[in-house]
């Protein structure tokens, strides 16, 4: 069984090295090549992190950390997001992905709307998000209509690189 435990801030720089090792696997995959530089970086990482409303977890499992999660948090609107999502290498193709992500909504049961995204070469993760977490697919990002929450050099150097799903799920007590 999954449980979350806030992150402390002086397991930050491991929490940054094994979401690194998490998604370096994916794309490297995909790629067909070792990447040159982490990713995500280390200041997309830590402005996540730093962001107001924000809470980073740990997925624990038998005292041992399997993965970890950054949320945004907006009390207000209850329109919460999910910035950074994984299971480290070594633990996938467990189910832990579905026990972690239900753990993050059991702690957040008042959110009316979760929001994420991820790569469009990403299809574990989409198939993740969409067939076992009940995500739908809202947006697709690339250089004809980009992400706005990027600025426009960000979208210029990146171009094709960049490309998003944008996943919507929408919180309904009587369906979940």
């Amino acid at each position: 069984m999954v449980k979350l435990q806030k992150a402390k801030v002086d397991t930050f720089s491991e929490f940054k090295t094994a979401l690194q090792d998490s998604f370096r696997v994916a794309a490297e995959a995909d790629l067909g090549l070792p990447l040159e530089e982490p990713i995500p970086s280390n200041e997309d990482i830590d402005q996540s992190i730093a962001i107001a409303g924000a809470a980073t977890y740990w997925f624990i499992v038998d005292d041992q950390r399997v993965g970890g999660a950054v949320v945004l948090i907006d009390e207000i609107t209850n329109r919460n997001s999910l910035s950074f999502f994984f299971i480290s290498t070594s633990w996938q193709s467990r189910g832990l992905g579905l026990q972690a992500w239900k753990a993050i909504q059991s702690e957040y049961p008042n959110t009316k709307i979760w929001e994420t995204v991820t790569p469009y070469f990403e299809k574990r993760n989409i198939h993740f998000y969409v067939n076992r977490c009940g995500f739908k697919i809202v947006e697709f990002y690339n250089k004809f209509h980009p992400d706005p929450n990027q600025s426009s050099a960000q979208v210029h150097q990146e171009g094709d690189e960049d490309e998003m799903f944008r996943f919507m799920k929408v919180m309904d007590p009587e369906c979940d």
